[in-house]
């Protein structure tokens, strides 16, 4: 039980943390200044909306979201929230082929190889299903979540001008929030395929507790290590390269690597809960559906990655504040309904 829940705590984290969270540019996008409360009250909702999804898609059995949607706002609701998660895993996962793209010219690869490679290799974990997705998020979370915490950790010691949190100065706790609602979506997507496989209720609860509990400690430290390189961050696109200024080139060649298996497997992640989505719609086999998405995703490589942070997410949060209610309210609904 503790094996599987783990395997889904990481199926989560690899969900969450994609390319604009481990860039950085997410964080500092929504938190920042006065945001300790806001982080702290992101781990509980994040932990809420991880059991309650869980749990429907556990208790009815479901291979996509749209039944998880139907069961947590009616059907038709759930018919224009569908609209919303397919454009947002559509338009997020053509981005993030493109920063895989980009993120490889570090190397020298050029942009165009790094797109055929990428999209191979979501080709391949697309065809292998769940199995593969979670197979792949065991290996590579816990590489990047460490690599990224000691790096953090590693700046936020050195620096001499990182101050305690004032936690009776929070005036932007509101933002928990719309980044909790921005991070909904993909979760609703993805995590509503695993009910067939989940096998016990205590898989739930390790999944919901770890990630929450983690994602907000790392979202604590990265938030702190970057009000300390406020200066530095409007000099890059990518806020995570303020942090590793200071830092060997065989560090931020190795981040670099880290970051671009964060924007794969927030990628691999969109694809899978898409091509999930729509097979079902078309009646194709889930690699026919992949390499079609796919083709028609490249073109949106021509976006930038700081454009897709700073308007699309934004935005994506407001609309699902409804979404989020929904979610927190449901096992409070279920009790007084029975």
């Amino acid at each position: 039980m503790i094996a599987d829940g783990l395997k889904w705590m990481f199926l989560i984290i690899g969900t969450t943390i994609g390319a604009g969270y481990a860039s950085g540019r997410e964080i500092w996008q929504f938190f920042g200044h006065e945001s300790g409360l806001a982080i702290v009250i992101f781990s509980v909702l994040f932990i809420i909306c991880c059991y309650v999804v869980l749990k429907i898609s556990y208790q009815e059995q479901t291979e996509d979201y749209s039944m998880v949607l139907s069961k947590l706002m009616g059907p038709r609701l759930a018919k224009g929230y569908d609209v919303i998660i397919i454009f947002y895993l559509f338009t997020t996962t053509g981005i993030m082929i493109a920063g895989g793209g980009a993120a490889l010219e570090y190397f020298s690869i050029p942009f165009s190889v790094g797109i055929a490679f990428m999209c191979t290799l979501l080709l391949i974990v697309a065809i292998r299903g769940v199995q593969g997705l979670t197979g792949l998020n065991s290996v590579l979370m816990p590489v990047l979540i460490i690599s990224l915490a000691i790096t953090l950790i590693t700046f936020f010691w050195s620096h001499t001008g990182i101050e305690k949190i004032d936690w009776r100065s929070q005036s932007n706790w509101t933002a928990a929030f719309t980044f909790t609602s921005l991070n909904l979506l993909p979760l609703v997507a993805v995590l509503s395929a695993t009910g067939k496989r989940i096998k016990h209720v205590g898989e739930i609860w390790i999944a919901s507790i770890g990630s929450g509990i983690t994602l907000g400690s790392l979202s604590l430290l990265y938030n702190e290590s970057l009000l300390a390189a406020a200066e530095d961050i409007m000099l890059y696109e990518i806020p995570l390269f303020a942090l590793l200024k200071t830092f060997p080139n065989t560090i931020t060649a190795f981040m670099a690597i880290l970051l671009w298996t964060a924007i794969f497997t927030t990628a691999a992640s969109g694809l899978f809960g898409l091509s999930n989505r729509l097979r079902h719609v078309f009646s194709v086999r889930p690699w026919v559906m992949a390499v079609a998405l796919l083709c028609l995703m490249i073109p949106l490589t021509e976006f930038g990655f700081s454009r897709l942070v700073s308007f699309l997410y934004p935005i994506y949060g407001v609309l699902n504040l409804y979404l989020l209610v929904v979610v927190v309210i449901h096992p409070f609904f279920l009790k007084n309904r029975t």
